[in-house]
């Protein structure tokens, strides 16, 4: 049948691109590396040291998920195949959206491994750190930066990222000033790197009784979280302490007690802030990394020699151009300045749905990269 010859064709025009994937993902290297983990974690005394032998475990489990992600691809594009040719054979036209279906989700699947194989930066594969800050604008910016705040929290449940919040200070009247949100998950860094910058939001404001359209700006650092396994070193003379009674959202209180720690980094103004936990200790453990992270990102950034060599941080604190606008009014669209990616669903778009606009960074980066390297040769 017409319907079924389509599907056909159109599943086995994807087969190449399947068959290359494997040599993208480099699976043959990370079976030989699942063999190697697994012989040192069957070598005597491999749990004596249980910091280490956690990471030859977690690495392993890491890896083995990405190998049996493709054999789950290759086997279900043998299926998708063996039961569009059976409803041909059959002329059973009930069986046409399920096979339409089945298509798609071996499209899907092999463009997100695809995308796995851009993520090739020496920090991608990292935690991320999400510090947002309200622009200038009053309540309504405070507003726009508790909406992107819930915005990416949407996004990482759906991607089955844990997500902790490390600070947040509340606006006056609506939103937020700044906040931060720890990311935890395989890549999340390398997909929310793209992230970083000023958005703009132009609608008509809650908070005006007089019904005009305001533009806002909110901004969105994005930054790796460092283990110890980086190295960075920070005076403590370089370093200024405060305390302070941390508050949740809403101005709840979580602690009756002055455990929330700021630090500020003295030779480049960077301020970072965490009130999680309820040891004062451990709030100056998380902020310290945070710091490192913010640091690190700085240097990668500017291809800075060493961390010394920063000078402060006002790029970072200038609003500049947008990366992203959002516009809920005289008509709904969200556009990506850098790449045109854009789309009318703004509303999807504020319930987490940011893989389009990543995945088109993400591709642009990749073809930027190719084209410097060729330029170079």
């Amino acid at each position: 049948m017409v319907q079924f010859e389509e599907l056909r064709l159109q599943l086995q025009g994807m087969e190449p691109d399947i068959r290359d994937l494997s040599n993208a993902l480099g699976l043959d290297k990370m079976k030989m590396e699942i063999e190697q983990l697994e012989q040192r974690a069957a070598q005597p005394g491999f749990w004596d040291d249980v910091e280490n032998s956690q990471k030859v475990l977690q690495k392993t489990g890491a890896l083995r998920n990405k190998v049996g992600a493709y054999q789950d691809l290759v086997t279900a594009y043998e299926d998708t195949l063996a039961l569009i040719e059976l409803a041909n054979e059959e002329e059973d036209l009930g069986l046409l959206e399920e096979a339409q279906n089945e298509v798609q989700r071996v499209q899907n699947e092999y463009d997100k491994q695809r995308l796995q194989t851009l993520l090739t930066g020496e920090y991608d594969a990292k935690n991320a750190i999400l510090t947002f800050h309200a622009g200038a604008g009053g309540t309504e910016a405070k507003d726009w930066a508790e909406m992107l705040y819930r915005m990416y929290h949407k996004w990482a449940e759906s991607h089955n990222f844990k997500v902790k919040e490390v600070d947040y200070l509340d606006g006056e009247e609506a939103g937020l000033k700044s906040a931060v949100l720890l990311i935890e998950g395989e890549n999340a860094y390398g997909y929310l790197k793209s992230e970083s910058g000023v958005h703009r939001l132009v609608r008509v404001s809650p908070f005006d009784s007089s019904g005009r359209r305001h533009t806002s700006f909110a901004s969105l650092e994005v930054m790796p979280e460092i283990d110890n396994t980086i190295e960075i070193e920070i005076r403590p003379e370089d370093i200024e302490m405060a305390v302070y009674r941390a508050s949740g959202a809403g101005g709840q209180k979580v602690n009756k007690t002055s455990s929330a720690v700021r630090l500020t980094h003295i030779p480049t103004g960077i301020v970072v802030a965490s009130q999680v936990e309820r040891s004062q200790y451990q709030n100056r453990d998380i902020a310290m990394t945070m710091l490192k992270s913010k640091l690190l990102e700085i240097k990668e950034r500017e291809h800075l020699e060493k961390i010394e060599d920063i000078k402060g941080v006002q790029k970072e604190i200038a609003w500049g151009a947008q990366i992203r606008s959002y516009v809920f009014m005289p008509y709904t669209m969200v556009k990506d300045h850098r790449t045109g990616f854009e789309t009318g669903n703004i509303n999807a778009v504020m319930d987490g749905d940011l893989d389009g606009f990543i995945n088109a960074y993400l591709k642009a980066a990749s073809l930027n990269k190719l084209n410097e390297d060729f330029t170079d040769e």
